[in-house]
């Protein structure tokens, strides 16, 4: 996958991101940039939970937003 498809479907995964987790900033998925380990890292420290919790919750927005993109990074 070349990069600016990348960047494109990291733009609109960012969208979901922040509808799940609200208290997450634009420039935390700055941060982020499609790598899944800074997201639970953000997650964790933006809502005040476990590393346990927080990837429980990533498993299930995954599930209902089905996609390969972390897998990539």
């Amino acid at each position: 996958m070349n990069k600016d498809r990348m960047e494109g479907n990291w733009r609109q995964l960012k969208g979901k991101v922040k509808e799940q987790w609200g208290k997450l900033t634009d420039d935390d998925l700055d941060v982020i940039a499609g790598k899944r380990d800074q997201l639970l890292g953000r997650i964790q420290e933006r809502h005040g939970l476990s590393k346990e919790e927080a990837e429980k919750q990533v498993v299930a927005w995954k599930d209902r937003n089905p996609t390969d993109f972390f897998e990539r990074s």
